[in-house]
């Protein structure tokens, strides 16, 4: 049980604070609702971009980094398709340096012509080392244009399309980004840590309380444009050895397909027990090396997505991989083909993790921020997962083996 506080600001700033005094840490956790889907396909990968321009000084305070690293302190921030998140941690004793910080930032950024030229430089070699220099770097660019229409944002990698997109972004898009996404009225403020709830809400109030409402840029989504019938496609590229990856479109987060969609993943790739591990390599042939299922967890339709290695590079073996990957899918499909003892080890495994994911401060300050962003009460995680029955799984895993897949595989050149 995470006990915790909660209220907004008149500005719109949601707050949510865990006081624990076991630790002598305090965490602060800032998460933005913007991300790659408030991009347009001709300047993408700006949401990633302004995750380092928050960093290059803002309104009073010239360097970021260096003022929490006088004060002891350690941050961080991620881009996802949907959100844009930092967070910090610090001792209790200096956290009021963290309130100013974000605060000073939240209220606006330096604008500094350098710190764009820079970070522009660093994310386009970020670009550069992740997609085009790495092996299966590009498969998220190849997968996601192939699955969703080409206007609808979820059809490109966060890190954007291509890096003359970065290339181009002028001070008039970072100014325009800012003002339009970069607001208390657009964010979560989340603290967990050794700071009680009284000065925990003065310091908010103190530092936060003045930072005006802004007029944030409403969000016109298309249709995803999902395949109506079987996608199949093949990339090349100097990778080591094939890949075979399905993409099957799925409900959105906070739906209950979606929970059931998720724990189905765990019951064919989570650890050892798993079936795509027994089935498909503990007692295989052989000729799958290994195997994996996952979800998006985004907050339009998104995706679960099968992957497997398989031993040889030859249509055949990509095309037996293919078909068997899809059979576990479709034997979850047969009602009473799980049965109660599989489906309560897969939740007892998703409660350890969730546990384990809460220990230390900083998690679950972004744990908090998420679910408050949300709408969510995060100790009704685990309660809401349990309420998934076998029925659920067979129900949701014949809706999944009726829709439409994309077939990617990835070869050696």
């Amino acid at each position: 049980m995470i006990e915790f506080e909660r209220y907004t600001l008149a500005n719109g700033l949601r707050v949510i604070h865990n006081y624990d005094p076991s630790t002598v840490m305090v965490a602060v956790d800032v998460l933005y609702n913007t991300g790659a889907r408030d991009e347009s396909r001709d300047l993408t990968g700006i949401a990633h971009l302004f995750e380092h321009l928050m960093f290059g000084g803002s309104v009073n305070i010239p360097s970021f980094d260096q003022e929490l690293e006088n004060a002891g302190g350690e941050n961080n921030a991620w881009t996802s398709n949907d959100f844009t998140n930092f967070f910090d941690i610090v001792p209790a004793q200096n956290v009021e340096t963290v309130f100013h910080l974000e605060s000073d930032r939240m209220l606006g950024l330096s604008f500094n012509p350098e710190s764009l030229r820079v970070q522009r430089s660093v994310v386009i070699e970020e670009f550069k080392q992740q997609c085009l220099n790495r092996p299966y770097g590009d498969l998220m660019h190849g997968l996601r244009a192939a699955l969703y229409s080409p206007e609808h944002p979820y059809s490109w990698p966060v890190i954007g399309i291509e890096p003359e997109h970065i290339a181009r972004v002028a001070e008039a898009d970072v100014r325009r980004w800012f003002y339009a996404h970069y607001a208390p009225n657009n964010a979560v403020l989340a603290i967990s840590g050794n700071l009680d709830h009284e000065r925990g809400s003065e310091l908010v109030e103190k530092w936060f309380g003045d930072i005006p409402a802004r007029d944030i840029a409403p969000r016109r989504m298309p249709a995803p444009g999902f395949p109506e019938s079987l996608v199949q496609r093949e990339m090349r590229g100097a990778v080591p050895y094939s890949n075979v990856v399905i993409a099957i479109p799925m409900d959105p987060y906070g739906t209950v397909d979606y929970r059931v969609a998720d724990c189905i993943t765990d019951i064919l790739s989570a650890g050892n027990s798993s079936r795509f591990y027994r089935r498909l390599i503990a007692d295989g042939d052989g000729s799958i090396i290994e195997a994996d299922a996952s979800v998006t967890g985004s907050e339009e339709p998104g995706f679960v997505m099968l992957t497997a290695r398989p031993a040889e590079d030859n249509p055949e073996a990509l095309d037996a991989t293919r078909c068997a990957l899809m059979e576990q899918l479709r034997q979850l499909a047969v009602p009473g083909d799980v049965d109660d003892y599989e489906l309560q080890r897969t939740l007892n495994r998703f409660e350890s993790t969730f546990e384990l994911m809460n220990v230390d401060a900083l998690s679950k300050a972004q744990n908090l921020a998420m679910a408050e962003m949300h709408g969510e009460d995060i100790n009704d995680t685990v309660p809401r997962q349990r309420r998934i029955t076998t029925a659920d799984i067979s129900r949701v895993a014949a809706k999944l083996v009726a829709t439409p897949p994309v077939v990617l595989y990835y070869r050696p050149k």
